[in-house]
This record gives structure tokens, sequence and C-alpha cells, in this order.
């Protein structure tokens, strides 16, 4: 299939040279950190979401984030460490990466003439009536390096 009009590059792009960069600083950052804590076992230094699954999350968060009065902007990405317990198994005490949607509260006009809505002029902030994302696939080192 040809595209006659191919999408614009993003304006958020990185060579994959600074990419590279990233990552190793990141490896060298949290190893540091887990030496000095005695850590036993690799941590995350990536993390995998199918295209399906934040298709998925996507359409769940324009969806809902509608529903409940929110023009979703954005999702913003947090870094976590699972609790070190039992329950977490493997994970336990390991580096994670959650989504959280962000998004403007939509406020409508009590005017009769207006017909639209009207978004507030504040920063997107996360909305916090829908749920984060998580459970990506993670990558350990050394196995995995950018």
């Amino acid at each position: 299939m040809i595209m006659k009009n191919p999408p614009a590059k993003p304006s958020q792009l990185i060579t994959k040279e600074f990419a590279k960069q990233l990552n190793v600083n990141y490896n060298n950052k949290r190893t540091a950190s887990l030496t000095a804590k005695a850590a036993k076992k690799d941590d995350a230094n990536a993390i995998w979401y199918s295209l399906e699954a934040l298709e998925s999350y996507i359409h769940y968060i324009k969806t809902h984030g509608a529903k409940d009065g929110y023009a979703v902007d954005g999702i913003r990405f947090y870094f976590g460490v699972y609790p070190d317990d039992e329950q977490h198994g493997e994970k336990a005490g390991l580096t994670t990466l959650f989504l959280v949607p962000t998004g403007k509260k939509i406020e409508s006009s009590t005017a009769k003439i207006q017909s639209f809505a009207l978004v507030q002029d504040s920063a997107p902030a996360d909305i916090q009536s829908l749920e984060p994302m998580n459970y990506g696939n993670i990558g350990r080192p050394p196995s995995l390096i950018y």
C-alpha cells in the first residue's frame, strides 16, 4: 500500500545515538543506586507495550474521560518501583513504568446561545477518575540494552 501523503515526523523524535546515551545513563545511574543498596537482582531497564494495548488504553481514556467531563490531551509516563514483598513475586523491588491520562475539565456553558463546551485554561493535569495503565513487559540488563 503506497501512501500519497505520509504523516509528518513528530517533533519529539531524537537520534538513535542520543537514545542509546539516555539508556546507558539510566542503566549506570540505576545500577549505582541499586549497588549501594546491595541489590541482588537486575532491574528493568525497558518496558514494552503492544500497539494493541496502547491503542486500547487510548480509546479507553478518550471515551471514559469524555464521560467524566474531560478533554483528554495526553498521557503522562511515571516511573515506579514495585513493593518489595511476596505478592509481587519476581517484580518485587523492580522498576516499572505506568501511564496516566492527562487533560482538562470541560465546563458546559449555561448560556443557551452557546452550544459548545468551554475548556478551562489550566495546564493538563492527571485525570484522577481514570485508572492508570501498568504491566508492560520488562527488559532486564544485560539482555536488553538499546
